[in-house]
């Protein structure tokens, strides 16, 4: 018996020592730990810090791709206010874009600067002035050829008539889109004031030029090349490297006469923004444009505005050239018709229409003399005579003593038809405009 709790105590004894022992040593290593020096324990502690970090990294990138994926594809946005959303790589960080701009060209420099985008596979875009554009039209084709931007710079860039009033401003914008358009075949809708348009717009050159349809763009990197002649190359790319750095760079240079410098300094540019990770691009009118905040009064000079009259026949209509494809209707004489797009024109804020198809759709019969280039009309009571050579549009009867009603307007061929003003055809007819209205899906013209 004795020897049988002998046994039994001994066995308890190890087992209390055994976990006396195992306490102590967990007791010892929790110390050790506590005391480590700080070098020691920092390793442990960076690698803490850097967890939530990572996981707060991880939700940003799924919270900007979760809208994107929520409507089924990336929507891009160009423009001063933001850039794209590059989802490879980075997902959620916006591109960084520079835009190159070249004014008052095209000239001889204009090639050499063409080469060197071309080296480069850059995009640029170039607000042309139409006097530079007549001289050298092939030049201008080489731009749109090789995938450059085309703007407006107005005519011939003279301070004093384009800011003395916008009718002014608005000739010389008119000119110089047609010596494009017979250029290249389209309008620049892109404009850009010579000079900027800070202390030279007031809100009626803003608003009136946003109502014909335009879009104004200045810029936010001044490479400074036009502030004095002759400005050297080192320090044009100074000022370009001096620049804060934004998502979005809009840099002005210029390729006209007298900047070489411009040229020489360019490969550096391209190298500068590229070595900064931007990607290069050509302004298009789709996105929000940088302009300058209106100078105060004092700045400014005082300007009239146009008479709204003026306004209705010349800015209101022209929005109708950029806009896509809307029919034109006309009711006439209790008659409507529909001209599609490439039925009609609009120029110098008139809108003109094939004489023949236009009046046979409302009813009259047109007969036609190829040799005399003549024509008559006849709509119910009306008969109008058409002389294309002298550009003359008569109705008879209805002059003084009973001689015709003569208008003089411009004829023009086009696809092999006579095509001419809409406004004298109907007022002759004895069918006034009395309204235009523009909508969404088309445009109507109301006669009495």
């Amino acid at each position: 018996m004795r020897r049988m709790w002998s046994t039994r105590f001994k066995t308890i004894r190890g087992a209390v020592l055994a976990t006396v022992l195992f306490t102590a040593a967990v007791w010892t290593f929790g110390e050790r730990e506590a005391g480590l020096a700080p070098g020691s324990a920092q390793p442990l502690a960076q690698a803490a810090q850097q967890m939530p970090r990572k996981s707060h990294e991880v939700r940003e990138r799924e919270s900007a791709v979760k809208p994107l994926l929520s409507h089924g594809k990336e929507k891009e946005k160009d423009g001063a206010a933001g850039a794209d959303i590059v989802l490879a790589n980075g997902a959620g960080k916006k591109e960084k874009v520079v835009y190159l701009t070249f004014d008052d060209g095209p000239s001889k420099l204009t090639d050499e600067v063409l080469r060197i985008l071309a080296e480069e596979r850059v995009t640029a875009t170039f607000f042309v002035l139409g006097k530079q554009a007549e001289r050298s039209p092939e030049v201008i084709h080489r731009i749109a050829e090789a995938g450059h931007a085309l703007g407006n710079h107005t005519y011939n860039h003279e301070y004093g008539e384009l800011y003395k009033s916008f009718p002014e401003f608005w000739e010389q914008i008119k000119r110089t889109e047609e010596v494009l358009r017979e250029i290249t075949g389209e309008r620049p809708e892109m404009v850009r004031a010579p000079g900027g348009t800070y202390g030279h717009f007031d809100k009626t050159y803003f608003n009136l030029l946003k109502l014909g349809g335009y879009k104004v763009f200045d810029w936010n990197v001044d490479s400074g090349d036009s502030k004095r002649r002759n400005v050297p190359a080192s320090e044009i790319l100074s000022n370009i490297k001096s620049a804060k750095l934004q998502n979005e760079m809009i840099v002005l240079l210029h390729d006209g006469p007298g900047h070489k410098e411009s040229v020489k300094a360019l490969p550096d540019i391209i190298r500068f923004y590229k070595k900064h990770g931007y990607i290069f691009r050509a302004l298009t009118p789709e996105q929000e444009p940088v302009q300058f905040t209106l100078a105060d009064a004092s700045k400014t000079r005082k300007k009239s505005a146009p008479s709204r009259s003026w306004i209705e026949t010349h800015v209101t209509p022209n929005a109708e050239l950029f806009a896509p494809g809307r029919p034109l209707l006309v009711e006439a004489g209790g008659v409507g018709i529909r001209l599609d797009a490439g039925e009609y024109e609009l120029k110098e804020g008139q809108y003109i229409v094939p004489l023949r198809a236009t009046m046979e759709r409302l009813g009259a019969e047109v007969s036609w003399n190829e040799r005399t280039r003549s024509a008559v009309i006849r709509w119910g009571d009306v008969t109008l005579r058409v002389n294309a050579k002298a550009d003359t549009l008569a109705r008879d009867g209805v002059g003084v003593a009973g001689k015709p009603l003569v208008y003089e307007t411009r004829f023009s061929p086009k696809n092999g038809s006579l095509w001419v003003s809409l406004k004298p055809l109907l007022e002759l007819t004895g069918h006034p405009i009395a309204s235009v209205s523009m909508r969404e899906t088309s445009v109507r013209v109301k006669a009495m």
